[in-house]
């Protein structure tokens, strides 16, 4: 199954209750923090659920995909990760969902 950004604030607005609006604004605000977080090279942990880091990729050599035999040099750079907490690998091993979360 694949869900959209607007089937997900769907469903943040039926689970809590909340408008359509209410909703999009909060997952946006959600979003947003995490963004901000990491831009700054903060991490943003859920306790069960997982963490948000950055991790530093170092400088180097790749092949170009369109051509095998021209290397190319991949630059250092920084990018987002995402850690699963223990709660949220039993839910998907199980397929139960994170209700309790």
């Amino acid at each position: 199954m694949h869900v959209t950004k607007q089937e997900f604030v769907d469903r943040v607005a039926d689970k809590a209750g909340i408008s359509k609006r209410d909703a999009a604004e909060a997952v946006d605000a959600f979003l947003d923090s995490i963004t901000d977080v990491l831009g700054s090279g903060g991490e943003v942990s859920f306790t069960g659920f997982g963490k948000f880091t950055t991790q530093r990729r170092a400088a180097r050599q790749g092949v170009n995909p369109r051509n095998p035999s021209e290397r190319v040099q991949i630059p250092a750079t920084t990018v987002p990760k995402f850690s699963a907490g223990s709660q949220l690998k039993q839910a998907v091993k199980s397929g139960a969902g994170m209700g309790g979360m």
